[in-house]
């Protein structure tokens, strides 16, 4: 479900248009639907919290989250933050692709396999891939980045392995008021704890991440957790 703008940016379309036009809320809403291809605001917000695709899950983000993307190895996440990247570059937004997992040319080669369009999407996401990375060089990484930028860092257990970094808790403290403060949208691929039991039930949730390290998880806005070919996407607070 491809949508002109995030549904936030939706409703506060649809708050002005009634202010304006002395209108109710829900005839404005309605309205906006219209021109987003449903009847309905109530058919949109439906179809929008039933999708899990890359493309609705950044349509359902504001600008100052904080996200987890979480799933255990070969279930998604990483497909998944690179999707949104390029899902950001269409939508005319910065995209930066924090790894220490891959090489530049290895996270180049995974984005243009997923750039469907090839119309060089890929090429436009900022690849940073030093051994420094951490909140201090993420930080500075997007000091000037525009608000509704999405950065994805892979990944949130291994940001504090090396001593030098302060504990990973102080980082996602640091980082979370940073995006609060500049509007960037920070979302980590994250670890499953091995007890995840898929019999017991469908999806990991919060209680599953894997944290060698203890971190507030309360900090953190929006999560998507996979499993098995499946997404479910959640609010942390």
């Amino acid at each position: 479900m491809r949508l002109s703008a995030p549904i936030f940016q939706l409703k506060r379309r649809a708050k002005l248009m009634a202010r304006a036009g002395d209108l109710p809320l829900h005839e404005a809403l309605d309205k906006i639907a219209r021109e987003e291809g449903f009847a309905r605001w109530s058919l949109l917000s439906s179809r929008s919290a039933e999708d899990s695709s890359p493309e609705a899950i950044l349509n359902r983000l504001e600008n100052g989250d904080l996200v987890l993307m979480a799933g255990r190895p070969g279930h998604g996440k990483t497909v998944l933050g690179l999707r949104l990247l390029l899902d950001a570059v269409r939508l005319g937004r910065g995209a930066v692709l924090f790894t220490l997992e891959f090489t530049e040319a290895e996270a180049r080669h995974h984005l243009r396999q997923l750039d469907d369009a090839a119309l060089g999407w890929a090429d436009k996401v900022d690849v940073v891939t030093s051994e420094a990375i951490g909140a201090d060089l993420v930080m500075r990484h997007l000091a000037d980045a525009a608000p509704g930028t999405v950065a994805i860092v892979d990944y949130l257990q291994i940001l504090d392995q090396q001593r030098s970094k302060p504990a990973l808790a102080d980082q996602i403290q640091a980082l979370s008021a940073f995006a609060r403060e500049t509007g960037v949208i920070l979302g980590f691929l994250s670890q499953i704890d091995r007890a995840f039991d898929p019999d017991a039930k469908r999806l990991p949730d919060i209680g599953d991440i894997r944290l060698p390290n203890r971190v507030d998880l309360g900090l953190f806005t929006k999560a998507v957790f996979l499993h098995g070919g499946e997404a479910g996407f959640q609010r942390v607070v």
